[in-house]
């Protein structure tokens, strides 16, 4: 089995030139998959609010619900490494409620590090929680928490202003300890220059080619929602191939074609005439 990677192999990934591969998975059998893909980090998404519990966007989702799944996950997976994403409101309202949150991820989820949220008017927050022993990886650009009620799931980076203040987020997350940075539906310029700026590790989600790893969404790559976002990429249609499965399914239930023989056992010949013998006892009546 290969050896669990670290916070600090995903960066010397950076150092040797080798693009990091991220993906989603939210339970145990989904994580067990994408970890013997070979995938190198496995991040339990706050996303899991939408795409497992139909939640309206990801500031409906609270601690319990993200340790449960960030129990299952890393039960699963052996190699990569396992980040678990900071819900809404576990690191805003103070440091300590931050570190005490980051905390239970790591011991009640089991998870390898954190993600968490914000540029610059979060540094001090990345500091403590690096400061307590957790690695943290960062997130800038588009952020689907704020994006939520604020100023929406847009292309961030358009502008020369949007653009520097994006860059000098990522460069004070990066300064505050961050072993990477996921950079989200921002232009590719902006990706460009992180990239080869910053010494951790830019990770991209609709933020073009130049980043050092890219993540997107499990149930994206495999085609199991009619619609994605637009950046995402489509690498299987199970929905189609789930869809003909179960409909094949209930078919063969309401014709009898289910279950078929192989697939159920019988008493042999001696058990059977026995309960024969006991039920005609109980009833009076032949079997």
């Amino acid at each position: 089995m290969a050896e669990k990677l670290t916070a600090w192999d995903i960066v010397r990934k950076k150092a040797k030139g080798e693009r990091i591969a991220m993906v989603t998975a939210y339970d145990y059998p989904t994580a067990r998959l994408v970890d013997e893909a070979g995938v190198d980090v496995v991040l339990v998404g706050d996303s899991a609010a939408m795409v497992v519990l139909g939640m309206r966007d990801t500031r409906f989702i609270g601690m319990e619900e993200m340790l449960v799944f960030c129990r299952a996950v890393s039960s699963a997976v052996r190699r990569a490494l396992v980040v678990g994403d900071m819900p809404f409101m576990s690191y805003q309202v103070s440091t300590e409620q931050a570190v005490a949150n980051a905390g239970r991820m790591v011991r009640e989820g089991g998870v390898d590090a954190v993600k968490l949220e914000g540029g610059a008017d979060y540094a001090e927050v990345i500091r403590a929680i690096v400061r307590a022993g957790i690695p943290v990886m960062g997130h800038v650009g588009m952020t689907p928490q704020s994006a939520a009620s604020s100023t929406g799931f847009r292309l961030r980076g358009k502008s020369a202003d949007e653009a520097e203040r994006i860059i000098r987020d990522a460069e004070e997350v990066a300064r505050a300890g961050a072993f990477s940075i996921v950079l989200e539906f921002t232009t590719a310029e902006v990706a460009e220059y992180l990239s080869r700026t910053l010494e951790i590790p830019v990770i991209g989600v609709g933020a073009g080619p130049h980043c050092d790893g890219q993540v997107l969404v499990l149930h994206d790559v495999l085609g199991l929602y009619e619609n994605s976002p637009p950046f995402a990429k489509k690498y299987a249609d199970l929905r189609s191939v789930v869809l003909d499965a179960i409909s094949r399914y209930v078919s063969d239930v309401r014709n009898g074609a289910f279950p078929d023989e192989g697939r159920y056992w019988r008493m042999d010949e001696r058990e059977r005439a026995e309960l024969k013998r006991r039920l005609e006892e109980r009833t009076g009546k032949g079997g």
